[in-house]
């Protein structure tokens, strides 16, 4: 189902593995909006700053978010080539659904056969 030129079967684990953690997706959405330094990141976290590093490697590993230094900081944003290909995925997920939704649509639209042998 998938084409070289799209994600393959371990990218696409990796990006929903990822994003199955709501601080993940809170750090991917933040840093969409804007580069911040991991230190940043973390202050808004109720948890330790390595956690908010493994968090961050995790979504860095899913090619998610692009790590780079700067001075003594780390700098983080998204990445949105990956999600743009993501998007490409999910949307290929949603064509196949529409289309059997559609098809499920038509199948109970049309009247009821009656078999020959029935009387009324």
């Amino acid at each position: 189902m998938v084409a070289q030129s799209e994600l393959t079967d371990a990218e696409i684990d990796r990006i929903f593995h990822a994003l199955a953690a709501a601080t993940r997706r809170d750090i991917l959405r933040r840093t969409a909006m804007q580069e911040q330094s991991v230190s940043t990141l973390a202050a808004d976290y109720d948890m330790s700053f390595a956690a908010v590093q493994k968090h961050v490697a995790v979504l860095e590993a899913a090619n998610l978010i692009v790590k780079r230094a700067e001075g003594r900081e780390r700098l983080v944003r998204a990445d949105p080539a990956t999600l743009a290909r993501a998007r490409v995925l999910l949307t290929q997920y949603e064509d196949l659904w529409r289309a059997r939704v559609d098809r499920l649509d038509a199948l109970l639209a049309e009247p009821p056969r009656t078999d020959p042998g029935e009387r009324d």
